[in-house]
């Protein structure tokens, strides 16, 4: 860890003055934060600061004085932005990052994106300063109005139904064993945001460096589906006639595992509401995404780390259909009160080693040949069909405004072959990008926390530079995102991600449900909907232009592939870039 001469101070037995600061013999817990986070794995801390931040930037200065190896802190105007990156830079490598947001009043804005990380089970590590006890007489006592005004009864009430664990930090010899807990607790399955507050106080006081560098003896705790579970699930799955699969979060590192299960066993995949992408798009199982008809006539159905696998109203079960709920979380006990979705069988463990588990005792098991390779057969007609109305319709959509279906389509043709990655927020749908890797699309959390998609791109370009990265968002979840924020980031970071607004100067996503809810009512024949408009539509290429982004306005349908091209050479180039398109209202 490089944890080489020390602080410089005033006492020589590493105590604080009282008043005026300064520590010799210890680094101070402000430096001491860092300095373990860096060993717990932690790349980048995105932070907003505040008032609380001087014994955290003092800290960070002399630990790099002094060699000690720490994780880069990046400047995010805005906590959200801040939250969302951390999330994004989790989806596509699978390490947890950390926040370091200001007081109670960043930590408001960040609650929404612990809010999103929680419903995706995303692990993280949040912390925020918390206004100084002492009003005076201690180093680091309260210094300006804020430090009354912003002190509450219980600040961490602001995130902790959202979080697994919270404490506040008492002593600055707590920083290791408190951050070694943490982390533990947001790996443990299921994954999770984690919360610590820092009083400024406690983050001037030295810390012994030997507890620093010492190991991390904290593990998460992680498992995998019971044995016996396992067997009795094999048993339903190997022994269906009409078996159906809904998987909404992805599969993990079983990706192509289950691909070829899956084929092998003629099983359709319905990727319903999906969030991460489980069954490449080219499989011949890779069925409708709305899994209406297969359900209704399921004899068994295997639910994969799905929080809500099909609309109950809408999408009757079978009487005689058997369940099977597969994941970290299978029954979303931590997050979900109330969810009654039938479970005959709970196959709780990390996704893909309980799925490969499954699959492995299916296989031994064999099954009915014949039965099959019919069932096999239709699947490959069906798939085909889908796949042939979805260019289709894709295709019409070529025209001023365009559709959401022409756009993803675009995108997928655009990439040409190259890995990318789709963080969608009413942008693209799944079904129109043909998406053949388990990285190349994030869909929001179903929180519905808006202005997700661009910051976590964003943290996906910056962990994963040599990928094409595209944010694909509807005009409201941009203004969301407080764009401002993102853009300077990108241009100070250099990441040089393709933003896509698709603008139908709307809340699409809520004149959707007003028709939902009433098909038959006013608001599904009006022209105007109350409470939805967005008009008139700002000018979104200026804000992008702000930061020195590319940017253009594309209007026609023929237009978009070169706007396309235009955009993804920028990115190339390390400039982000941003275009406004003008979307058909659905």
């Amino acid at each position: 860890m490089g944890m080489t001469g020390g602080m410089t101070g005033t006492a020589a037995d590493g105590t604080t003055d009282g008043t005026t600061g300064g520590t010799t013999g210890a680094m101070t817990a402000g430096s001491a934060l860092f300095a373990r986070m860096k060993m717990l794995g932690v790349d980048w801390v995105f932070a907003n600061s505040g008032t609380d931040f001087p014994p955290i930037i003092e800290g960070l200065i002399a630990a790099r004085a002094a060699g000690i190896d720490l994780p880069q802190a990046l400047t995010i105007p805005h906590e959200h932005v801040a939250v969302g990156m951390a999330h994004g830079v989790w989806q596509v490598t699978g390490r947890a990052q950390a926040v370091m947001l200001h007081t109670n009043v960043g930590l408001s804005n960040g609650a929404t994106g612990v809010i999103n990380a929680a419903c995706d089970q995303v692990p993280m590590l949040v912390m925020s300063g918390r206004t100084p006890v002492m009003e005076g007489g201690r180093f680091g006592a309260r210094t300006v109005p804020i430090g009354w005004g912003q002190e509450m009864y219980d600040q961490t009430a602001l995130v902790r139904e959202a979080c697994k664990w919270d404490y506040e930090l008492r002593f600055p010899e707590q920083v290791p064993a408190l951050l070694d807990r943490g982390m533990a607790v947001a790996e443990s399955l299921p994954k999770g945001p984690v919360y610590l507050s820092l009083p400024r106080e406690v983050l001037c006081a030295p810390c012994p460096e030997a507890a620093v560098a010492a190991p991390v003896r904290m593990a998460p705790a992680v498992g995998v589906a019971s044995e016996a579970a396992v067997a009795e699930a094999a048993a339903l799955l190997a022994g269906a006639k009409r078996p159906l699969v809904i998987a909404q979060r992805g599969v993990g590192a079983a990706f192509e595992a289950f691909r070829a299960f899956v084929e092998r066993w003629g099983l359709p995949v319905s990727q319903y509401w999906a969030n991460r992408v489980s069954l490449a798009a080219s499989s011949p199982c890779a069925v409708d995404w709305m899994p209406g008809d297969w359900l209704a006539e399921a004899d068994v159905v295997l639910v994969i780390d799905a929080l809500a696998p099909w609309w109950p109203d809408r999408m009757p079960l079978g009487e005689e259909a058997r369940v099977i709920q597969l994941g970290p979380d299978p029954l979303f006990a931590r997050t979900s009160p109330m969810r009654s979705f039938p479970a005959d069988v709970v196959l709780a463990g990390e996704t893909a080693a309980s799925l490969t588990a499954l699959m492995a005792a299916v296989d031994g098991l064999g099954g009915e040949e014949a039965v099959i390779a019919a069932r096999a057969a239709r699947l490959a007609e069906r798939a085909a069909a889908v796949r042939a109305a979805s260019l289709a319709r894709a295709e019409a959509g070529c025209r001023a405004p365009m559709t959401k279906d022409w756009v993803g389509l675009c995108v997928q043709r655009a990439a040409g072959g190259r890995a990318f990655s789709v963080f969608h927020e009413l942008g693209c749908p799944l079904v129109s990008l043909g998406i053949e890797d388990p990285l190349g699309y994030f869909q929001e959390p179903h929180s519905g926390g808006l202005g997700w998609g661009l910051p976590a791109a964003m943290g996906a370009k910056l962990a994963a530079p040599e990928r094409l990265v595209f944010a694909t968002v509807g005009d409201g979840s941009y203004m969301f995102a407080n764009p401002v924020a993102c853009h300077q980031v990108m241009e100070a970071l250099g990441l040089g991600v393709v933003t896509l607004v698709l603008n139908n100067e709307e809340w699409g996503a809520v004149r959707a449900s007003v028709s939902g809810v009433y098909p038959e009512g006013m608001g599904a024949k009006a022209n105007e909907v109350p409470l939805t408009s967005l008009r008139p539509s700002p000018d979104f290429t200026r804000v992008a232009e702000a930061s020195r982004g590319y940017a253009e306005r594309v209007e026609r349908g023929e237009d978009l592939p070169g706007a396309l091209a235009r955009a993804i050479a920028a990115a190339d180039a390390g400039r982000h870039a941003l275009l406004d398109v003008a979307i058909a209202r659905e």
